[in-house]
C-alpha cells in the first residue's frame, strides 16, 4: 500500500454515481455496469490501480469504525484521502496534555472536527495544558459530549468556566489528580445543564475551607446529573450540595472520601429515593447509614468495602426493604461483623439476586445453602479470604445452584475433593477460577477438565505465590481480588472515557503496584544472592 494512490479516469456515469451517494446518505448499493469501468490494459496498471476509487467516503467511515486504534492510525496514511475521512470520522480521541499541547492543538483538531469524546492527560512530572488551551480545545469540538482530565494540575476554575461555555452539550466529565476547586466543577454544573455522570478523584483544590467550598462553589442543583463518583477527596462532603440536589441521581459512588457520611444518607434518602445503585468503600458509615438506604426501594447494587462499622443488622435492614437487589459486594474486612444473619436475610427477601462476592467474610452452610435454595438466579459468586468456606460448603453450592455460570474461589480451604463435587453439580457452570488455595492440586483441577470438557478451569501456581508472601498485604494477599474477578464478574460501568491507547495498558497499570513490589523483591534476593556468592568466592 502507497502513501498515494491512484486516481485513474472514470466514466461520466461512476462519476456521477459517486457524487450521488457523497451528497446524501447511504442508500441501496449502486448497480455497476461492467461495461462502465475502465479495465488496464497492461500488468503495470492493474497493479496500480486504486480499487477503493469507487467507494463513498461514507461507507469509507463506516469501515474505519469497525476498526482498532492503531489500524486506524495505519490506515490514515494510505493517502491524503484516507487520511481526511479517517480524521472526519473519528469520534473518540486520547492526547498528551503536556503544556507543548497548546501549539499542536489547532492542527489536531482541524483533522480530527468531529471529535465528541476527548480524553486529556498528563504526566504528572511534566507541566501540563493550561486554561488557555482548554478554552481553544473547548472552541474547536463545541459538540464534545465526554471529556477526562488526568493530572492537569495547571488549570483553574477560568479554564473549567472556559469548558462549559462552549460545550454546552458535556454529559460526562472525569477529574483525576487536578488543582482547581469547588468552583470550577461549579461552573461546569452551571454551563452544562445535560450533564448526566460526574466523577472526580483527588481534586487537590477541594483543600480549601469548607465554608468557602459549600457556600461558594457547590451551591447549584443539577436536574440532569444520574450518576456521581467521588475518589479520594480530603473534603468530599462539599459536594452534598449537588448530590441531595439531583432528583434524577440513580448511582453514587463513594470511595475513600474522609468524614462521616451518616448524615448525608439519611438526607439523601428523603430527597433523592430513586437510587438504584451505591458504592461505599473505606467510608466512615454505620449501620445507621445503612437503615436510611434501607428506604431506596429501587436499588439493586449494592457494594460494602470494608466499612467495618456495618455489621448484619444494617444488611438485614436493607435487604427487607430493597427486594430488587440484584448485585451484592461484601468486604468484611475480616472483622466478623456481617456474616450468616445478614445473608440469610438477603437469601429470605432478595430472590433476583445474580451476582454475589463475599470477600473477608465467614459464610457457612446454613447461609449457603439458604442462597442456593432462595436465589434462584445467582450466575455469579465469589468467595475470597473466608475461613468457613469448604468441601462441605462448596458441595452445597454445586447440589443447588443450578443457574451458576461462574465462581471464583480465593484463599479458601477447599481441596480436590470440592472439585470433584462441582463435577457432578452446577450444570450451566462456564468458569471457574481457584487461587490461593493449598488445598486443591493440579491434578484435581485437570481432572476437573477432563471431566467437564466445556468447563474452564483456571488454577493458580501455590508454590509460586508461597514465594511471593513478602507482597502480600495484612488481609490474606486480598485486597486486589477484584482484578482477579474482572473475568468472573461483569464489571460496573464507569464514567471514565476509554483511551485509545491498547486495553493492556489498563490492566498492566492496575497490577503495576503490586508487579513493581515483586520486581523490586526479585532484584534485592539477586543482589542478596549474588553479594553472598562473592563472599563465598
Amino acid at each position: 500500500m502507497g502513501q498515494s494512490s491512484s486516481t485513474p479516469s472514470r466514466s461520466p456515469s461512476i462519476s456521477s454515481r459517486r457524487s450521488r451517494n457523497s451528497a446524501g446518505c447511504l442508500m441501496k448499493p449502486a448497480v455497476v455496469i461492467v461495461e462502465d469501468l475502465p479495465c488496464p490494459s497492461s500488468d503495470d496498471e492493474a497493479a496500480a490501480w486504486d480499487h477503493t476509487g469507487d467507494i463513498p467516503d461514507e461507507l469509507l467511515a463506516l469501515i474505519f469504525q469497525c476498526l482498532g486504534s492503531g489500524e486506524r492510525k495505519r490506515c490514515s496514511l494510505v493517502c491524503r484521502r484516507w487520511m481526511a475521512v479517517e480524521g472526519q470520522s473519528r469520534h473518540r480521541l486520547s492526547l498528551d496534555a503536556r503544556a507543548g499541547l497548546l501549539g499542536a492543538a489547532p492542527a489536531l483538531l482541524a483533522r480530527f472536527d468531529a471529535v465528541n469524546k476527548l480524553a486529556l492527560k498528563c504526566d504528572r512530572r511534566s507541566d501540563s495544558i493550561g486554561d488557555v488551551a482548554l478554552a481553544l480545545i473547548a472552541q474547536r469540538c463545541p459538540n464534545l459530549t465526554r471529556l477526562k482530565l488526568r493530572a492537569c494540575r495547571e488549570l483553574t476554575e477560568v479554564g473549567m468556566a472556559a469548558l462549559a461555555k462552549y460545550c454546552p452539550n458535556l454529559r460526562k466529565l472525569s477529574c483525576g489528580s487536578c488543582n482547581f476547586g469547588s468552583r470550577g466543577i461549579d461552573a461546569v454544573l452551571r454551563g452544562c445543564l445535560l450533564l448526566e455522570e460526574l466523577s472526580i478523584k483527588r481534586l487537590r483544590g477541594l483543600t480549601e475551607a469548607t465554608g468557602d467550598s459549600v457556600g461558594v462553589g457547590l451551591g447549584f442543583s443539577s436536574c440532569s446529573l444520574r450518576s456521581v463518583c467521588l475518589k479520594e477527596l480530603y473534603n468530599g462532603q462539599c459536594f452534598g450540595p449537588v448530590i441531595l440536589g439531583s432528583p434524577k441521581l440513580r448511582t453514587l459512588k463513594l470511595f475513600r472520601c474522609a468524614g462521616d457520611w451518616d448524615r448525608l444518607l439519611e438526607e439523601l434518602v428523603e430527597k433523592v429515593p430513586g437510587l438504584v445503585e451505591i458504592h461505599l468503600e473505606k467510608l466512615q458509615v454505620s449501620d445507621k447509614g445503612l437503615f436510611a438506604l434501607s428506604a431506596c426501594k429501587d436499588l439493586e447494587v449494592l457494594h460494602l468495602v470494608k466499612t467495618p462499622e456495618c455489621t448484619d443488622a444494617g444488611l438485614i435492614s436493607v435487604a427487607e426493604r430493597s427486594r430488587l437487589l440484584r448485585k451484592i459486594h461484601i468486604d468484611g474486612w475480616k472483622t466478623n461483623r456481617i456474616g450468616d444473619a445478614g445473608l440469610m436475610a438477603v437469601a429470605r427477601r432478595c430472590p433476583n439476586l445474580q451476582e454475589l462476592v463475599l470477600i473477608g467474610v465467614n459464610p457457612t452452610s446454613l447461609s449457603l445453602e439458604l442462597i442456593a435454595s432462595n436465589c434462584r438466579n445467582l450466575e455469579r459468586l465469589a468467595l475470597c479470604g473466608s475461613e468457613t468456606f469448604g468441601d462441605n460448603e462448596i458441595s452445597c453450592i454445586a447440589a443447588k445452584c443450578l443457574a451458576l455460570k461462574k465462581l471464583c474461589i480465593k484463599g479458601c480451604p477447599v481441596s480436590d475433593q470440592g472439585m470433584e463435587a462441582l463435577a457432578e453439580g452446577c450444570p450451566n457452570l462456564v468458569k471457574v477460577k481457584v487461587k490461593k488455595c493449598k488445598g486443591v492440586t493440579p491434578q484435581g483441577a485437570d481432572w476437573l477438565r477432563s471431566t467437564r470438557g466445556s468447563l474452564a478451569v483456571n488454577l493458580d501456581n501455590v508454590y509460586q505465590i508461597e514465594q511471593q508472601d513478602a507482597s502480600m498485604s495484612e488481609t490474606g494477599g486480598i485486597d486486589n481480588v477484584v482484578e482477579d474477578l474482572q473475568l468472573l464478574v461483569d464489571p460496573v460501568s464507569t464514567v471514565d472515557i476509554p483511551s485509545s491507547s491498547n486495553s493492556r495498558t489498563g490492566s498492566w497499570k492496575k497490577r503495576s503496584p503490586f508487579l513493581s513490589w515483586n520486581l523490586f523483591a526479585f532484584t534485592t534476593r539477586r543482589w542478596s544472592h549474588g553479594s553472598s556468592n562473592s563472599h563465598h568466592t
